[in-house]
């Protein structure tokens, strides 16, 4: 696995095993249509950005990853923790509306070869997994509700439920907000599982904490049985890097989406 995510327009890496079979990565905000605030490739329909600038947008994505729009899946994302398994028949959803999305999930599994699975990201955590024995794939959206609820352990608990091992699931923790730029109150740190705020959390004054929201999903994803040698870590923050990326707290949020995307190639 090699460090994922170089600064270019389109983020594909080839950091996991096989990656001849697979296409994965992490769009950034360069290279598109859109106008101020959203420059220029935003990819999110739910931000007040113009519709058709964003399909426009979308449109060039599939072209360059040579996964037709038809073939797109994107799930709702409600800061929750379910995970849905995705069959051929859900191709399109999410795609051309918002409204037309894959209802209640903000994580996705398939076997399925050419289709693209697509998450939205503008500071929460991008999961990337796979697992190349078994043939399956998953992205993640986990915000910091999705991160101390452990996400991460329950797309790994749905891989495993497909037949998966724990040995061969590989997980990329793409850009997201770093430590350092994300300061959370009392409220928030409560709900951070005692077993981690050691490693995750630092106390900055009385109800204030800095939160590590890629440590935590890397120490729960350890926990639930992933091999060290398995998850890899983006070093990219999105609140620092504003020029690859948009930042919901920088933006004070308006600001539009970069899109996470894996697919298996037929």
């Amino acid at each position: 696995m090699h460090e994922p995510f170089t600064a270019k327009t389109l983020q594909q890496h080839s950091c996991f095993t096989n990656h001849e079979k697979i296409i994965a990565g992490l769009t950034t905000r360069q290279g598109g249509h859109s106008e101020r605030p959203f420059n220029t490739l935003n990819m999110g329909l739910h931000v007040q950005d113009e519709s058709d600038t964003v399909l426009r947008n979308r449109e060039e994505l599939a072209q360059e990853t040579g996964f037709p729009l038809k073939n797109w899946i994107i799930g709702e994302q409600i800061h929750d923790i379910r995970v849905k398994v995705i069959e051929n028949g859900e191709k399109g959803k999410g795609v051309f509306s918002h409204e037309s999305a894959v209802a209640g999930v903000d994580g996705l599994i398939t076997n399925h070869t050419d289709v693209l699975l697509g998450a939205f990201y503008a500071d929460c955590v991008p999961l990337f997994l796979y697992a190349p024995v078994s043939g399956w794939i998953g992205i993640a959206h986990a915000g910091w509700k999705g991160t101390v609820r452990n996400m991460v352990s329950q797309m790994i608990g749905k891989l495993t439920a497909q037949g998966c091992s724990l040995d061969e699931i590989e997980l990329v923790i793409g850009p997201c907000i770093s430590e350092k730029n994300y300061e959370v109150d009392q409220r928030v740190y409560d709900q951070v599982p005692v077993e981690f705020r050691g490693e995750a959390a630092v106390y900055v004054s009385s109800g204030k904490y800095k939160l590590d929201l890629k440590k935590l999903n890397e120490a729960m994803a350890l926990q639930s049985g992933l091999n060290k040698e398995n998850v890899l870590v983006s070093r990219l923050c999105t609140y620092e890097e504003e020029n690859l990326f948009y930042s919901h707290r920088r933006d004070q949020g308006r600001t539009g989406r970069m899109l996470g995307f894996i697919g298996l190639k037929g």
